[in-house]
């Protein structure tokens, strides 16, 4: 028996596809938002006008009413999706519907009615200190495979095998650069990726970032950070650099700048390993330093200027998690608790 044929979405209109279209470049040329923020609008936006053409028989964007964007909505209810993942398309639309009021696309908004859910409150995952020291501690991969053990002669290696070598140790390094640099400097994974060696000050320890917003910041980092950065730079990098290569700090097996996918596996193997954790992503890295600062006296407001946050709300999470690990602390060791 063959299968039943996909159902295909009519193409959009250009009356709804064009003004899409440019309220993107508006998001990118304009507001100068990332690539990843561009992506997920494009994804919602896409989604939404896969629903009004091929469901609602929309052809223009002035037909479209909030009662056929809470159908859509009520759809992605019933599918399951995330409330954290459904309030952020509600957002993509009525930022754009507010656009296109605005240059009078449409006469009416028909999002403005619209409610998002109230996001689920995750607590973010840390890491304890001596998970910390444990990922940031020396590999033994560092190590070359040809030295002798155990007063064994020495193997020797080919040229293709010492090469290989080379590279693996040069990776290494790399790696040790991505996990101590993200957890010195709370930088997001996209951030790290983008840093160039020249945004690199080493006699003051900081690092210059152009996050979110292209918004710039410079952020300290520590001895232990310095050690390996400047370890990289001085012995391994040029194993894995080549001459299109740049200025990129980072650089992926093949001599290009490493990319977030990259540099996020890199992060989620080192997890792994640690056996103990249940984090999974770099993000935890983020999540640890800010709490440990907070846990060690830090100010809030110095803390969100370090991680760049535009909202203090957002950084104020973290105290939640602090308080939250002291309150389980108390219940564990106070006799009357």
């Amino acid at each position: 028996m063959k299968p039943e044929p996909a159902t295909e979405v009519p193409q959009a209109p250009l009356a709804i596809s064009e003004p899409i279209a440019d309220y993107l470049d508006y998001l990118r040329l304009e507001r100068a938002r990332s690539e990843n923020t561009l992506r997920a609008y494009g994804v919602d936006l896409r989604l939404m006008t896969e629903f009004l053409v091929g469901q609602a028989r929309v052809q223009r964007l002035s037909d479209v009413t909030v009662q056929m964007l809470r159908d859509w909505l009520a759809i992605q209810h019933e599918a399951q999706i995330s409330r954290t993942t459904i309030a952020r398309r509600i957002s993509s639309v009525k930022n754009f519907f507010a656009w296109a009021l605005k240059h009078q696309v449409v006469a009416r908004d028909p999002a403005l009615r619209l409610v998002a859910p109230k996001k689920e409150q995750r607590l973010p995952h840390v890491l304890q200190t001596g998970q910390i020291d444990r990922l940031l501690s020396e590999p033994a991969s560092e190590t070359t495979k040809s030295e002798p053990a155990n007063g064994e002669p020495a193997k020797t290696l080919s040229k293709a095998e010492i090469v290989a070598e080379q590279k693996r140790i040069a990776l290494a390094a790399r790696d040790r650069v991505i996990a101590e640099l993200l957890y010195a400097s709370g930088l997001r994974i996209s951030e790290l990726v983008s840093l160039d060696i020249a945004d690199i000050d080493f006699e003051r320890r900081t690092v210059r970032v152009v996050g979110k917003g292209n918004k710039e910041r410079v952020v300290p980092f520590g001895k232990p950070a310095e050690r390996v950065i400047n370890h990289w730079l001085r012995n391994h990098r040029k194993v894995l650099a080549h001459a299109e290569t740049g200025g990129a700090l980072l650089v992926g097996a093949r001599g290009g700048r490493l990319n977030v996918r990259q540099a996020r596996e890199v992060i989620a193997q080192a997890l792994k390993s640690l056996g103990d954790t249940s984090a999974s992503g770099p993000h935890a890295l983020r999540h640890t330093v800010a709490t440990h600062l907070l846990d060690g006296g830090a100010d809030l407001r110095a803390v969100q200027e370090f991680l760049g946050h535009s909202s203090l709300a957002t950084t104020q999470l973290y105290t939640h998690v602090s308080v939250d690990r002291l309150r389980q602390s108390y219940r564990q060791a106070h006799p009357r608790a």
